[in-house]
């Protein structure tokens, strides 16, 4: 069965009149979780929508790039999106019962975050708004500040990414500090420990992007080094 017909199903289940959000209290384990995380990052995207308020063809773009909607799945998708949308439920109200349905684990949290990163870039422009609601949802996800700012590296171009801040250590940390923190972010970014995470095949994409970003700090680090 496909994603998007599980995703079919876990609407199906909502109580008329019952509230998109309420499918975080339900998909609490694997494999539900993949699509609790599909479902989650496409209505946190459709509350980031409303807050730089607009939706442009390229956001919709990056949900395609991350899952890979086929023709016979864009109405569903669509549903999610607008159910998100239409809730009269904050997006605070959303991040928590994400955060509670992962259990305040910090892995797919961190990788919900980067897909709403990708999709917030996806048009080349990132809005300050953008900005307050995604460290918002940082902070509610419980990651801290210099999480938040590796993460926000790595994908916003308004300044060179600094590769410390990317791999997470101190400016001008001890190359030996950098290198084990550069393994440790190329361990945890597996692609098998990402499924293992509860993430849909379809979002692998991101990491893939990530992988790049931290293999090439530590690269930089280690020629200034040498």
């Amino acid at each position: 069965m496909s994603i998007w017909a599980r995703i079919s199903q876990a609407l199906a289940a909502l109580a008329k009149g019952e509230a998109l959000s309420s499918v975080f209290d339900r998909l609490r384990t694997p494999p539900e979780r993949s699509v609790a995380f599909t479902i989650a990052v496409i209505a946190l995207g459709a509350k980031m929508a409303k807050a730089d308020g607009q939706v442009t063809r390229d956001e919709v773009s990056a949900f395609r790039q991350v899952f890979h909607i086929a023709p016979q799945d864009e109405a569903q998708a669509a549903r999610v999106f607008n159910l998100a949308r239409q809730d009269v439920a904050g997006f605070e109200e959303y991040a928590q019962k994400i955060r509670a349905m992962f259990d305040q684990t910090q892995g797919p949290l961190c990788d919900l975050l980067e897909g709403l990163f990708f999709i917030a870039m996806a048009d080349g422009t990132y809005h300050p708004r953008e900005d307050a609601f995604l460290a918002r949802v940082g902070q509610i996800f419980g990651l801290s500040e210099a999480q938040f700012a590796a993460m926000r590296a790595r994908f916003v171009p308004d300044a060179p990414p600094d590769p410390y801040s990317i791999l997470g250590v101190a400016p001008g940390a001890p190359l030996a500090e950098a290198r084990q923190a550069w393994k440790q972010l190329v361990r945890e970014n597996h692609p098998d420990r990402l499924l293992a995470r509860g993430l849909p095949q379809e979002a692998i994409k991101i990491a893939e992007r990530r992988m790049h970003a931290i293999n090439r700090a530590w690269e930089e680090i280690s020629e200034k080094a040498a």
